[in-house]
């Protein structure tokens, strides 16, 4: 399964470095994204490190995830993919 960073978690203030607003491709609604939460993502570097984490609640009603990341990501890493496992 396909899915996409979309951006880090941030509010006015404030930029989370180790959480990240994820995109599933074909998920579209709140339902459906309920079935990924607790499921593990991995971001692949461009040197071939993989960075784990795990979907850890909703993002909004259009079926985007709040996926925490074991460490910070860097800037580059947003529009990139990531792989569901």
């Amino acid at each position: 399964m396909k899915a996409q960073i979309v951006s880090y978690r941030r509010s006015g203030n404030d930029q989370r470095q180790n959480q990240m607003i994820v995109k599933v491709e074909g998920i579209d609604n709140r339902e459906k994204a309920e079935s990924l939460l607790k499921k593990s993502f991995v971001f692949v570097t461009e040197t071939n490190k993989e960075i784990k984490s795990k979907a850890v609640n909703l993002h909004g009603n259009k079926g985007a995830l709040r996926v925490l990341f074991e460490r910070g990501m860097p800037g580059q890493s947003l529009g990139k993919e990531v792989r569901v496992l």
